[in-house]
């Protein structure tokens, strides 16, 4: 069983997705969208470039906490996790989203 994107629409009337681990709880988190068809874009960017190791950044929050980002072939963030404790934490998020974005479904919530 794989992750799956939820696309949901936010008061504002932006969209915004997640990428959800088997036990539901987030692995990735995109910018906001001011369509929905941008974000289902996003969602796409995610499944191709997750496949590929270096896409993801490794950084360190001004807490000194661990996370990532991914980003796209222009250098564009499409998603960033949330903060681990640890780097190891980090490395296995980063494994989850190479594992279940490129089958993971979409629950369009947006709606």
């Amino acid at each position: 069983m794989s992750g799956k994107f939820e696309l949901k629409r936010h008061p504002n009337g932006e969209f915004h997705f997640t990428l959800l681990a088997d036990a539901g709880h987030v692995i990735l988190s995109s910018e906001n969208y001011k369509a929905r068809a941008s974000a289902q874009n996003g969602i796409e960017s995610v499944r191709k470039n997750s496949a590929e190791d270096h896409r993801f950044e490794r950084k360190t929050s001004t807490s000194g906490r661990p996370y990532f980002v991914l980003k796209a072939r222009n250098g564009e963030i499409i998603g960033q996790s949330q903060m681990f404790s640890t780097a190891d934490q980090m490395e296995d998020g980063i494994k989850q989203v190479k594992r279940d974005a490129p089958a993971a479904s979409v629950s369009d919530l947006s709606h």
